[in-house]
């Protein structure tokens, strides 16, 4: 997820992986607040944490809420004290009340080594970047209130990955003791966010506060990971809340070239092609609903096709045309493609092909998105036309909102994207391709009142939204504990806040979930 999650970033590391991607409107029709002085950073030290403190309001679905907003970086120690990683955060508080015993939300997006700037400026935060629902927005950029920020129901944290925003890891050339291998990885990573978290919690006095993790793409990946560590050290959650799910790498049809004879992949992606091709009008007889359409494509997925997929080379002729004519029927690929592919079509080439008459490519993270083939000879779709409609305005937004609004890191760098280089997935019992479905799994038997929540987009080709519910009915949990979690599916893609509508619905279906769990 370049961003959160599987793009750029991550395939850079499927291809590893096969060798061994507030309160006021301001626009331009507004006048600006007054830009307070920022803090001194011309030779801003990363051992210490330094902190921005500002206040300000939103109104979310017609209630004004006061808050606080601290931003800055928390320092990691190792066990001999030294400073070995600076993790950038802000955090909101809702003004009134006892803070101590408020429910509180920690946010962050994947990669891995993305920063979390898009959920928080186009899902959570108070402030959100405006985006045009059609078409293209282009500069000058500017942010509107956020009707749907979750400030109404918890307070919330922002973390950026080891590496990403304005944090460091602490080199001994800096003065520490840190080193990139030290975080850039499965374990390592999820070990600084526990250490984060438990170290906010104990600074901030959030000790007895309703807990719960929000993460997005990499960033379930990694919740997973951090739910079952801070189980084992005796800090309780309400509730993990996963956007856009993916808990093994071994699901994902781009990894399927290191792994023949797994059709699986290719089942639990064939209903978000058929909600593409039923988007982009491909399908050859689109009918006016989707969602009785998909029911029947799921079906077939894990009957049918799955079984003429496991036959392999003992699939008759006969039985061998009438599952492509019916994947035709569920994609609009051509027949004569599917046949070629072996009934086997990964993501980025489906995403080549589904619009390929017109010389066009579909979005993967969003397949709702589309744009001009860079090669339209190629197998592979090369580029993600999704991230050139966001890259710029949520990059140029928030580099403007965190230092005039927040008012931090005037004289720094923000990375968006971590250097991560050769992402370390070997773990302790490490067999296959990484899977952290155990994780989560010790982490629910653990604590058998822990809740669960999965959203999922519809339009998503990166971790398509039948792929995170079979992982989720595949989890080894007592079955009794199935009930602790709930599902929420969107029509829209990775990224589910880039739509409106599907934003609004994410919102209450999360704030229903956190009241409803403490």
């Amino acid at each position: 997820m370049r961003k959160i999650f599987l793009s750029v970033c991550l395939l850079a590391n499927i291809v590893v992986l096969q060798a061994q991607k507030p309160a006021k409107k301001d626009g331009p029709n507004n006048e600006k607040p007054p830009v307070p002085k920022s803090i001194d950073t011309s030779a801003f030290d990363y051992k210490k944490e330094h902190k921005s403190v500002t206040e300000g309001s939103v109104t979310v679905e017609g209630k004004v809420i006061d808050y606080k907003a601290v931003t800055g970086n928390l320092v990691l120690k190792n066990s001999e004290g030294e400073p070995t990683l600076s993790m950038f955060y802000t955090v909101y508080t809702k003004k009134g009340g006892d803070q101590s015993k408020r429910p509180i939300t920690f946010i962050y997006n994947g990669g891995p080594g993305s920063a979390t700037l898009w959920l928080h400026m186009g899902a959570f935060g108070p402030q959100k970047v405006f985006i045009k629902e059609e078409g293209r927005t282009r500069a000058p950029f500017y942010t509107v209130n956020n009707d749907y920020s979750l400030l109404d129901v918890s307070d919330l944290v922002f973390i950026d990955a080891p590496g990403t925003g304005f944090g460091k890891v602490i080199t001994k050339e800096m003065g520490g003791a840190g080193t990139p291998a030290d975080f850039f990885g499965i374990d390592q990573d999820g070990k600084a966010f526990t250490n984060f978290i438990k170290l906010f919690i104990t600074e901030f006095d959030r000790w007895n506060s309703p807990k719960y993790l929000f993460g997005e793409s990499y960033g379930t990946f990694r919740s997973a990971v951090v739910a079952n560590n801070l189980q084992s050290q005796g800090i309780g959650l309400n509730g993990v809340i996963l956007l856009s799910q993916l808990l093994t790498y071994g699901l994902m049809t781009e990894t399927t070239g290191q792994n023949p004879g797994d059709g699986l992949p290719f089942e639990l992606v064939l209903p978000s092609y058929t909600a593409t091709a039923w988007y982009h009008k491909k399908l050859p007889n689109n009918p006016p609903q989707l969602e009785p359409l998909l029911r029947e494509v799921e079906k077939f997925a894990l009957g049918e096709y799955a079984t003429a997929l496991n036959k392999g080379a003992d699939l008759d002729p006969n039985s061998f045309n009438q599952i492509a004519e019916k994947i035709h029927n569920y994609t609009g690929l051509p027949v004569d493609y599917i046949k070629k592919a072996n009934l086997k079509i990964n993501g980025p080439q489906f995403e080549q092909t589904l619009l390929g008459d017109s010389s066009k490519i579909t979005g993967r993270l969003d397949s709702r998105y589309s744009g001009k083939a860079i090669d339209p000879l190629s197998e592979y779709a090369e580029y993600d036309p999704m991230e050139s409609y966001i890259d710029a305005p949520f990059t140029s937004t928030y580099n403007n909102y965190v230092r005039t609004t927040l008012n931090f890191g005037k004289d720094l760098e923000f990375k968006t994207f971590g250097d991560v280089g050769r992402w370390n997935f070997k773990r302790n019992g490490f067999v296959g391709f990484p899977n952290v479905m155990n994780d989560l799994a010790q982490a629910m038997v653990y604590d058998p009142d822990m809740k669960v929540m999965l959203n999922s987009g519809y339009y998503d080709l990166g971790t398509p939204y039948f792929e995170g519910e079979y992982e989720m009915k595949h989890l080894p949990i007592p079955a009794e504990l199935q009930k602790n979690i709930e599902y929420a599916r969107y029509f829209c893609g990775h990224m589910v806040y880039l739509h409106n509508e599907s934003l609004k619905q994410l919102h209450d279906n999360v704030a229903k979930f956190i009241k409803e769990n403490y």
